[in-house]
């Protein structure tokens, strides 16, 4: 398996796309530490540990990395919100600034001692197509946040690259998760809203969380360990 061995540390680790890679990661012989704001979501997980974690609270998220000491960080927080500039809020920007950007930052600082010392660490921050890859209607504050997890995902790169420490991103299209569904109820046409969702896919489909997995997977493990500073697009052929 090609995470024995491995501690792995995973935030928002309750549903979609963090608990498919959780149990993905679980079954690949990781010891993994899953974490989510909600506990009773980590119920039943088939993962070592589980931990109820509010990553907005800086001293408990690096608290929990720090005595998790991963091998493996893996960054899955994140919120999304509708709207054009004209729109946004700086109540929602911050939001989406501290879950998509600095709670991923205040947890690669926590991590990075112990990966230090032993010269070796897996990082991996969930970012989206939506971003500095290509510019999506109504996605400003999205967009704008995950654009600039980008660019944490290339500096923490760059900077520990002679360390043994890799960081890389995964920017997937539209998957079909909870939250995306709690999205197109929210539209008040939750039919049209998944015909249009589904239309902007070249493939014609939604991706699968366990698809996001199996790249996350690989991302953590030995297989991929001339690879650092990338943001992997897996989005349907959005991005073709």
């Amino acid at each position: 398996m090609r995470l024995t061995g491995k501690r792995i540390f995973v935030t928002a680790a309750g549903q979609g796309i963090g608990r498919a890679i959780a149990v993905a990661m679980a079954a690949e012989g990781g010891h993994v530490i899953a974490s989510d704001l909600d506990s009773g979501l980590l119920a039943g997980l088939p993962v070592a540990e589980t931990l109820g974690l509010n990553v907005l609270d800086k001293q408990a998220l690096e608290r929990a990395v720090t005595d998790a000491n991963p091998d493996v960080l893996v960054n899955c927080t994140g919120v999304v919100h509708s709207g054009t500039v004209s729109d946004a809020s700086d109540a929602d920007f911050d939001q989406a600034m501290n879950l998509n950007v600095r709670a991923h930052m205040h947890a690669i600082a926590a991590a990075l001692p112990g990966m230090i010392a032993r010269q070796q660490g897996s990082i991996i921050s969930i970012s989206s197509v939506a971003s500095s890859i290509q510019g999506l209607p109504n996605r400003f504050i999205y967009g704008t946040s995950k654009a600039a997890t980008i660019g944490l995902i290339k500096s923490v790169a760059a900077d520990y690259v002679t360390q043994g420490i890799r960081c890389n991103g995964i920017a997937p299209g539209t998957v079909d998760s909870p939250s995306l569904h709690e999205r197109l109820r929210a539209t008040g046409d939750y039919d049209q809203a998944m015909q249009q969702f589904v239309a902007r896919q070249p493939m014609g489909r939604l991706g699968m969380d366990t698809e996001i997995a199996a790249l996350a997977v690989y991302l953590a493990s030995d297989d991929s360990a001339y690879m650092t500073g990338q943001c992997l697009s897996i989005d349907g052929g959005m991005t073709i």
